[in-house]
């Protein structure tokens, strides 16, 4: 049994074909095994309140989700509605087109200025690279820019646009966030072995479809035909 590794979950129910009754079932698997977070869409964050109400288990919201493409401007504005409307803590996807770009210092006050929203509301902030669209340079410099700018977290991928989380990438981004910033591998992590490794290697957090949350808990498959 691993259900030691169910405070490390950020468990991701951001499918956008989820019904309002997979939605239901998904929350209650995940508060029920003690996960940390779950990770849900912006439409979802009220319901997501209401149902982990009175659990252990928190409430994140992705933005500027899959593609992180959105101006900086509306980055802030759904930063800024998300924390009013209750979340504990937000995903963010950085412009990484811009990073494969070199535009290094756009790239800066994207982060930089969504950053400043979650600080003054001690609300965490986790930053998404895309590590599979990445060279190992402009991950390692995206890490530099995180710590530099104050983010909590740097994480690997949104698990809709590539491979997920590589142990070269995660050791990489370890290395160089050298503790300033908490690293959250994401994308392809379906069972306690492979969730044991990242822990093992120092990481802080997990995403993780909800659907592998048992499997990584309890030993028992994770339900077919599911990603992340």
């Amino acid at each position: 049994m691993s259900q030691h590794l169910a405070r490390y979950l950020d468990a991701a129910i951001l499918k956008p074909e989820t019904t309002r009754d997979e939605f239901n079932a998904a929350v209650k698997t995940c508060t029920d095994l003690k996960a940390w977070s779950v990770c849900v869409r912006p439409c979802d964050i009220e319901l997501a309140k209401a149902l982990c109400d009175g659990t252990e288990t928190k409430v994140c919201v992705v933005l500027g989700f899959p593609h992180g493409c959105q101006l900086t401007a509306s980055k802030v504005d759904e930063a800024r509605r998300y924390i009013e409307l209750g979340v504990d803590e937000i995903d963010m996807v950085a412009n990484y087109g811009r990073a494969k770009s070199g535009l290094w210092e756009e790239v800066e006050a994207d982060i930089a200025a969504v950053v400043e929203v979650c600080k003054a509301a001690g609300v965490p902030l986790k930053v998404i690279f895309e590590t599979a669209q990445l060279a190992p340079e402009q991950t390692k410099q995206l890490t530099e820019i995180c710590a530099k700018v104050g983010a909590d977290f740097v994480k690997t991928s949104t698990g809709f646009n590539g491979e997920g989380a590589r142990e070269e990438d995660v050791r990489l981004m370890l290395e160089t966030a050298a503790g300033r910033c908490k690293v959250k591998p994401s994308g392809g992590i379906r069972d306690a072995a492979r969730a044991q490794m990242f822990v093992d290697m120092g990481v802080h957090r997990l995403g993780v479809n909800w659907s592998s949350c048992v499997a990584i808990c309890g030993g028992s498959a994770p339900a077919s035909g599911e990603g992340y």
